[in-house]
């Protein structure tokens, strides 16, 4: 069970990794060792709460598969571990930055002082352009 916030846990039984060839250059190891991670989260039947479920789908969009997986690869290390963990880590990410809690708008009026000079500037682009037709 891994912390992620407070309130929220993810159970290591809720994603599974597999293990594929990395891609790029080639070198000693790249055609025979699997090194890159695939991550597969299903987001539905995981034990997070509901609401985090539905801003993680809806945040998230076409990242999501039609089986409703989410899919993490990182093939940025050299070895298996450090690139589930770095999979696993950009999971927990994802997950806290769908959980905090979304700020509502607070609606502002621009300065007196901030009108005047909007519509000063409109009247000198006005006056520049004026300029620029022909004479009759």
């Amino acid at each position: 069970m891994r912390k992620i916030t407070d309130q929220i846990y993810l159970n290591d039984s809720d994603f599974y990794c597999t293990f594929t060839l990395s891609q790029g250059k080639g070198g000693q190891n790249v055609n025979k060792v699997a090194t890159a991670a695939q991550l597969r989260f299903n987001i539905m039947a995981s034990s997070l709460p509901q609401e985090i479920k539905e801003r993680l789908l809806s945040f998230l969009g076409k990242r999501v598969t039609s089986q409703g997986d989410l899919l993490i690869k990182a093939s940025s290390h050299r070895t298996q571990e450090r690139n589930k963990q770095d999979a696993i880590n950009r999971l927990i990410n994802l997950i806290k930055c769908v959980s905090k809690p979304i700020k509502k708008r607070k609606k502002t009026r621009p300065t007196k002082a901030s009108i005047e000079a909007r519509l000063n500037k409109k009247k000198r682009v006005g006056e520049k352009k004026s300029l620029r037709q022909k004479m009759e």
